[in-house]
């Protein structure tokens, strides 16, 4: 077990700070999976993902090296907006929009073994993911972002609309909007496989 597992972020933060490296890794580590999940999903790329991942971690540990992050109790927030602004600053360099799509198989997230479950209980798993991909994909990309950033990322819905720049009605009209859309597939596909 970890010497650290059992401190806060904040408290890791402070430790980091004040010259212990192994604070960070055991924070790195504690929120990687969600960070680069949701590059991932903004990106479509694994391996750009990956170059993204490094970059954001080297402004966060500039950062904090600099006295640059305010102790909000949210590191993972903070985290992700950092992570969402170096995605946009990527498809700006490459002046090209981001495809926010919902349809990466990669198993990211799945922290399940396959040898906890039967297969058939993983083939099932499969399909409803793939299901729910092709639905998500079917939103408009606005919607598609704030799910990314609320389910996803874990944001609140006052840090989705800091990170994206809207307000925090805009963000809980998409949510809605999106969930609803969602519910009329589901309602439509079920009539459909009937």
């Amino acid at each position: 077990m970890n010497l650290y597992s059992n401190l806060t972020d904040q408290e890791l933060i402070r430790l980091y700070i004040a010259g212990n490296n192994p604070a960070f890794t055991t924070l790195v580590h504690r929120h990687k999976n969600r960070i680069f999940t949701t590059i991932v999903l903004l990106v479509r790329d694994r391996n750009l993902a990956e170059d993204i991942f490094q970059e954001v971690f080297v402004k966060i540990v500039n950062a904090l090296q600099s006295d640059q992050y305010v102790d909000n109790s949210r590191f993972l927030a903070w985290a992700v907006r950092i992570a969402h602004n170096a995605c946009i600053s990527h498809f700006r360099k490459a002046h090209t929009r981001p495809q926010i799509v919902l349809n990466y198989n990669d198993d990211l997230g799945n922290n399940m073994k396959l040898s906890e479950h039967s297969q058939e209980q993983h083939m099932i798993k499969a399909e409803i993911t793939e299901e729910i991909n092709m639905m998500l994909d079917r939103l408009p990309r606005l919607q598609r972002e704030v799910l990314i950033l609320r389910y996803y990322a874990d944001l609140s819905y006052k840090e989705i609309a800091q990170t994206i720049g809207i307000s925090i009605n805009t963000a809980l009209g998409r949510v809605r909007y999106a969930l609803g859309n969602l519910r009329k597939q589901m309602g439509v596909e079920s009539l459909v496989s009937a």
